[in-house]
């Protein structure tokens, strides 16, 4: 049996090379309102419906078209996990390394990867906290890890305005800022450098193969996974390269897709994973990695900083500057997707905040070489899901164990994976299979992971419920004062797509033009992505009600997707029949933003044909 979306198709899907604004005017938008109002128990209905859960409305599967049948082949593993990240590869790691130990070298352990590489997807800043790795490979520096720049200073500024700021001194920085003993990297050549060492332990490596749908038992446990097809095209039909996907079967398998994974989305609705915990909460990462004069760089030296420019639209997040070795600085911004403001643009954001003094006296005079974005899970504790159902568990950012406080999630993704291993491979061992592996939970709330999140459970709904000086201040008294052990848990019950306040209510900031050198335009950014997809395939961004963008999201929010998207991917066109939505799947770089955030839940990610998004190099 297999799981499907039952989408409708999605309209407009080719390129569209036009201007995109779209007319903000009050009367514009009080007429277009109005005429949405007009129905608005129907449309406030629909979004209701639509928005019940963190899900795209899905109640009745259906199978895949059987006219003409597909012949698939099949291959039969211990363990398949879903996604070749930090998570996924440290399960992969730790389960050949428990198998050797036990004398079982033809335990089969295999790992498929969405990406063109392993790598080619990863993106985050990254500091880096060993503490996994230290267990998970000990002797990794003689093995050659690319963790070469160790953390040496912290600076944490918060910028006042357009050009001033304050540097925040070292005493009143919340605890879980300071990096000492962590290392700067590139964690898309750390995600490398795993790779290979999974590949040394024999596990089998599948880049390039998406994980399309979930294969289930007659029982309903998870039996495996069905990889994506190759050689559709747009319309649907077989093209002459056709390749049909393989059924990848299991006794287990670990959904390690990272942050709102598409197939963890389904999970957690199916069996009621999170019908205990408080909604899941998201922020959205853009990076830029840049290559300074040698003059302006600091290696090691570590800077966070809050404030403007999002403090203009009412937004929360925080920026980082990494001094990388051979002159590069990665810069970034992560915004909290709780956000209020329709027309706060984060990629717009990002750009504005390089004209303040702090980071372009860093950057100005440099080449930008490469530019991604990603959203991460960043609920904490709270969020969490329950990670195990019949035949599987999620690891990772795909089930949420980040740590917001710290802005870290590499050492808590590979130590949920490495914990699901051992507790997976304990029930191999006493002939197990498509079970619920419970002593997952059992290990992860007698791990130090535990601890680590519930540290922070406090971190992001704090933020969001007061703000960024009481919700700062809070997290100094929690952190610096008691140890993180508040004798209390604050909880956020607002879903981040519930926030949006309307249109026609709403602040618009103003926006720098791109020039080129310190400003950029999303096009430029995404073709620095590396980011290609097949042509002449179907778009993987699908609508449940392709009129929902035009009739609700336009006149109430002024369509955000056009805004919240880092990659120009939405646009409205208007023209003398009227307004358009648009769809530019290519330029997709896989951040998931829009599954997250669309006010309307009516968009859901789905994997585009293996090898396809971005390929990041040094991200």
């Amino acid at each position: 049996m297999q799981e499907q979306d039952n989408q409708t198709p999605v309209i407009d899907g080719d390129t569209v090379h036009t201007d995109t604004s779209v007319a903000t005017e009050t009367a514009a938008l009080n007429k277009a309102e109005s005429a949405a109002l007009n129905k608005a128990e129907s449309a406030e209905a629909v979004t209701e419906e639509i928005s019940t859960t963190d899900t795209v409305a899905d109640p009745e599967p259906e199978p895949i078209a059987a006219e003409p049948e597909i012949e698939r082949e099949s291959m039969e593993f211990d363990v398949i996990i879903v996604g070749g990240g930090p998570a996924g590869l440290s399960a992969a790691i730790r389960l050949r390394q428990l198998a050797l130990e036990a004398g079982n070298d033809e335990f089969m352990v295999c790992v498929v990867e969405k990406g063109s590489e392993f790598g080619a997807h990863t993106l985050s800043g990254a500091v880096i906290e060993p503490r996994a790795l230290n267990e998970l490979i000990p002797d990794w520096k003689d093995k050659g890890a690319p963790l070469n720049v160790p953390a040496i200073e912290d600076r944490f500024y918060y910028l006042n305005s357009a050009t001033r700021s304050t540097k925040v001194p070292d005493p009143l920085i919340p605890a879980p800022m300071h990096n000492n003993g962590n290392y700067i990297v590139s964690l898309g050549n750390v995600v490398r450098w795993l790779a290979v060492q999974a590949e040394e332990l024999e596990v089998m490596m599948f880049p390039g193969f998406p994980a399309a749908d979930i294969l289930y038992n007659d029982d309903g446990s998870v039996r495996g996974i069905l990889t994506g097809d190759m050689g559709v095209a747009a319309n649907g039909e077989a093209k002459s390269s056709f390749e049909p996907g393989y059924e990848l079967l299991a006794k287990y398998t670990i959904f390690a897709e990272g942050s709102r994974g598409h197939l963890g989305k389904r999970l957690i609705s199916r069996f009621g994973l999170d019908k205990d915990s408080d909604p899941q909460h998201y922020g959205i990462g853009l990076k830029e990695l840049w290559e300074v004069n040698p003059e302006k760089h600091e290696q090691g030296v570590v800077m966070h900083g809050l404030g403007w420019p999002l403090t203009e639209t009412g937004s929360t997040g925080g920026w980082w500057l990494y001094f990388d070795e051979n002159n590069q600085v990665s810069f970034g911004l992560v915004a909290d997707l709780s956000y209020h403001n329709p027309y706060m643009s984060p990629f717009d954001e990002m750009q504005r905040l390089k004209t303040h003094p702090v980071i372009k006296n860093v950057l100005e005079g440099g080449k930008r070489i490469s530019y991604g974005a990603r959203a991460l899970t960043k609920g904490g504790l709270n969020s969490l899901p329950k990670f195990t159902f019949p035949g599987g568990v999620l690891v990772g950012d795909d089930a949420g164990f980040l740590n917001p406080a710290k802005i870290k999630g590499t050492h808590t993704s590979m130590k949920s994976g490495m914990l699901a291993a051992e507790a997976i491979f304990e029930a191999l061992q006493a002939n197990r299979q498509h079970d619920e592996v419970v002593a997952y939970s059992t290990m992860y709330k007698e791990s130090w992971l535990y601890q680590d999140n519930y540290e922070s459970r406090n971190f992001s709904p704090a933020i969001h419920r007061m703000g960024l000086f009481m919700g700062g201040a809070f997290t100094f008294i929690e952190h610096n004062l008691l140890k993180g052990k508040m004798p209390f848990t604050l909880h956020d019950n607002l879903p981040d797509y519930d926030q949006l306040e309307r249109a026609n209510h709403a602040y618009q900031p103003t926006y720098p033009k791109p020039d080129g050198k310190l400003i950029f335009d999303k096009l430029s950014s995404v073709f620095v992505s590396n980011t290609n997809h097949a042509e002449d395939q179907p778009v993987h961004l699908k609508l449940t009600d392709p009129t929902v963008p035009v009739s609700i999201n336009l006149p109430l929010y002024a369509e955000p997707a056009r805004l919240y998207c880092p990659a120009g991917v939405y646009e409205v066109v208007k023209d003398a029949q009227g307004a358009k939505f648009v769809i530019n799947a290519q330029n997709c770089v896989h951040c998931k933003t829009c599954d997250i955030k669309d006010p309307s839940q009516n968009i859901t990610w789905v994997t585009p044909e293996g090898g396809g998004g971005p390929n990041y190099p040094n991200m």
